[in-house]
């Protein structure tokens, strides 16, 4: 199993194990919307706070060999307020773990 649909499955159904497994301990999300940058535990708590709801999420790249560790992903997101945005997310792997996550979101209006 590819290491973003891993990850995904873990955000999907709220595994914190899982998410732990596949974030690097040196782990960074920035998030381009809110200009703010956190860190692997950060991001695992708000995730687990069940504000985040993704949809038709689907892996538009994704390489992992040794030379190009990226990979690319876009969704629908709903958060617990109501507000939703259509989220681009381009990750780097490290040491066979993501690495790093940055993304560029649009609100969308009902």
């Amino acid at each position: 199993m590819s290491l973003l649909k891993k990850y995904s499955q873990a955000v999907d159904s709220l595994d914190e194990s899982t998410m732990n497994q596949c974030f690097h301990d040196d782990f960074k999300f920035t998030n381009y919307s809110q200009g703010i940058t956190i860190s692997k535990s950060e991001l695992i708590s708000w995730v687990m706070s069940g504000d985040v709801k993704r949809e038709k999420v689907r892996t538009l790249y994704e390489n992992e060999n040794e030379n190009e560790e990226v990979g690319v992903e876009h969704s629908f997101v709903t958060f617990s307020d109501g507000s939703k945005q259509a989220v681009l997310g381009f990750f780097t792997f490290k040491d066979g773990k993501i690495y790093t996550v940055e993304t560029g979101a649009t609100d969308i209006s009902d």
